[in-house]
């Protein structure tokens, strides 16, 4: 399956590729940023290369690389997974490698691949989670539009602690409904 790449004002979602391995290392290697996302599980370089090197034939997803326009250099990831073509819904999720946080970067890559969820694949719903620790994602997903559904209780760690699960989504009409007032 060719996977597409999305034109941003200032950024470009291309497809995940090999070439990345090294940045996204760069990422995974980010305590805080494993922290906010819940990440525990530690990775080798090989199974990085290999997850980038696989990205374009995995079936169900699209894993895009965050790129600033004419610049080609991996400044994270969004990732609409999960996608079920019955139900008409996907998972987002969304990392970016420190020295690019706060940027917008991940605010434009947000919208462009909720375009793409919703009027490209046709799909109803999008749905997330994020860690109630994170309150910077929280506060950028509903500002966006996503609506909190629920929380999970105690579903990721917390270095030797838990926290919860903050559940959010955005339906097909709510997103054009908040296109039609931006």
């Amino acid at each position: 399956m060719q996977k597409p790449t999305l034109q941003g004002e200032m950024i470009v979602l291309r497809p995940i590729r090999a070439d990345d391995a090294d940045a996204m290392w760069d990422m995974l290697d980010d305590a805080e940023g494993n922290r906010l996302t819940g990440t525990t599980r530690v990775f080798t370089h090989e199974e990085v290369d290999a997850w980038c090197a696989g990205r374009e034939a995995a079936q169900g997803r699209y894993d895009f690389a965050v790129t600033a326009n004419g610049d080609d250099e991996y400044r994270g990831e969004i990732v609409l997974n999960d996608i079920d073509e019955d139900v008409r819904c996907a998972g987002l999720r969304l990392a970016m490698r420190p020295a690019y946080r706060g940027r917008g970067y991940g605010t434009e890559a947000i919208e462009l691949v909720l375009g793409f969820a919703f009027d490209g694949l046709g799909l109803h719903r999008v749905e997330l989670d994020a860690l109630s620790i994170n309150t910077r994602a929280i506060s950028l997903y509903e500002n966006i539009g996503f609506r909190l559904e629920g929380r999970r209780r105690d579903a990721y760690r917390d270095g030797t602690g838990w926290c919860d699960a903050v559940m959010m989504s955005m339906l097909e009409d709510e997103y054009r409904a908040g296109r039609v007032s931006a």
